[in-house]
């Protein structure tokens, strides 16, 4: 396996478990609070990328070029993070930060 396969497949295990699992669990519907703890997320995914891949000088495809394992990491862990945010954030009805629901136009 690719080691760019090795860290999206890492990065969507965590992602799973924090929108799946975690975060329902512990009833989060504050946005600040789903920040708070997607921080402890994302800094135990870069934990394990980091066991994997720090020191091994292993180079990561970003397409038009190649990075290290932390900014590979972390960029598409931002970028696969998106789309669950969102859909848990709607589906629990939390506003944006500095948004109040009363500003929705529905």
């Amino acid at each position: 396996m690719s080691p760019e396969a090795t860290l999206l497949i890492v990065n969507a295990a965590f992602l799973g478990f924090a929108y799946l699992l975690a975060y329902p669990l512990l009833r989060v519907r504050d946005p600040w609070r789903l920040a708070f703890y997607d921080l402890f997320v994302t800094g135990a995914a870069l934990l394990v990328a980091g066991l994997l891949y720090a020191g091994s000088g292993t180079r990561f495809s970003l397409i038009l070029f190649d990075v290290g394992w932390f900014p590979f990491a972390l960029l598409t862990l931002m970028l696969m993070e998106i789309w669950p945010m969102q859909a848990y954030m709607r589906r629990h009805d939390i506003p944006w930060p500095g948004r109040d629901r009363s500003d929705d136009p529905d």
